[in-house]
């Protein structure tokens, strides 16, 4: 079964710890906390503080991820893990080889789980050097910056390819995907090969938060 992390940038900022969990509540296997520095992207929505004012909300037994769409993830990580996170995804497209390989091997020995995320334009190939290095992998449906923006199906044939390598490669981290999502696109995303799937509008702005997710699953 599917995965789902409702977006907490979709959620009232006005009483952030009851939406933390009430998605929890709702069905939510995680929450996917995004992180944007007004550089990396063109819009800024919170930090290390907010994430640890989550990790109150809803106790220490729930799966947090952060989605770091900042410039330096080297430089901040460290804060989000303090935070209380449990996994840190960051970006492909911020550095070369060297770069995007350590900093991965610093966010697993600060003990939690690391993920790199791909935009909708960077090829597949790009994470060939970093795929046996990652427990998961996001694939971006949308450009990064905003939410409630239309999910691109050009990106299912990203999905595809990842989950081929990591049969072939008896890999084992998870493919995530990311915007635009909801009960009309959820399926086609599984069967690509997707085992988590992030969604904002579609959750925290339903009409019945369980149903929409029990509709993803």
């Amino acid at each position: 079964m599917t995965m789902i992390a409702p977006s907490l940038l979709a959620a009232d900022f006005s009483r952030i710890g009851e939406e933390a969990r009430r998605a929890f509540e709702a069905g939510a296997d995680w929450l996917h906390l995004d992180i944007m520095d007004g550089h990396f992207v063109d819009n800024i929505s919170f930090g290390p503080e907010i994430c640890a004012a989550v990790r109150k909300a809803v106790g220490p037994d729930r799966f947090l991820d952060a989605h770091l769409m900042i410039e330096r993830p080297d430089h901040y990580f460290g804060r989000f893990v303090k935070a209380g996170v449990n996994l840190i995804c960051f970006h492909v497209e911020l550095g070369d080889e060297y770069y995007i390989r350590n900093t991965l091997k610093r966010i697993r020995r600060a003990g939690v789980k690391n993920g790199l995320a791909v935009n909708p334009a960077t090829p597949f190939e790009t994470l060939l050097p970093f795929l046996g290095e990652i427990d998961l992998l996001l694939v971006m449906s949308v450009v990064p910056g905003f939410g409630g923006q239309s999910f691109m199906p050009s990106v299912l044939d990203k999905v595809v390819k990842a989950a081929e390598w990591r049969a072939d490669h008896q890999a084992s981290f998870l493919i995530q995907m990311d915007g635009g999502i909801g009960k009309n696109n959820a399926d086609q995303c599984a069967l690509a090969g997707a085992d988590v799937l992030v969604a904002g509008s579609s959750t925290f702005k339903a009409a019945d938060m369980a149903q929409a997710i029990a509709e993803m699953k």
